[in-house]
């Protein structure tokens, strides 16, 4: 129980610019990978409301998205934007900003999963400013 509300106190803090928007993130998963040691692994669901955008963040980790309902509008700096729906993948390195995550739809919400791998030690999302 105290690692599941660890877990739920650390995705509250570490996703302000989701929470700030109305987004809803979900954790499912924190686990640690004794296989690389100092690496865990975390999933989540984040429901972006209609017409929704996040503002520019990193998240220093792997991260793996797949969309499970609506459409979405990603891009990291230097990459080209995707629009992606139901069923279609993302994904960020580590060095990525992301400066585009925005529901295309202005009367529904889109949902996604999302997979890191990323250090115990880095917080899970950070704001920053896109060049």
């Amino acid at each position: 129980m105290r690692l599941l509300l660890s877990a739920l106190l650390m995705f509250s803090a570490a996703l302000p610019a989701a929470r700030a928007q109305g987004s809803t993130v979900a954790s499912l998963l924190t686990k640690d990978i004794p296989e690389f040691q100092g690496k865990e692994v975390t999933m989540i669901t984040v429901t972006v409301p209609p017409g929704v955008a996040s503002p520019a963040h990193r998240h220093h980790a792997h991260v793996f998205v797949y969309v499970l309902e609506g459409a979405l509008l990603m891009q990291v700096e230097g990459g080209e934007p995707k629009q992606l729906g139901p069923g279609d993948t993302f994904y960020e390195k580590p060095s990525d900003v992301h400066v585009t995550s925005k529901n295309m739809s202005d009367s529904k919400p889109a949902k996604m999963l999302v997979v890191m791998l990323k250090d115990k030690s880095a917080p899970v999302s950070e704001p920053v400013t896109p060049k």
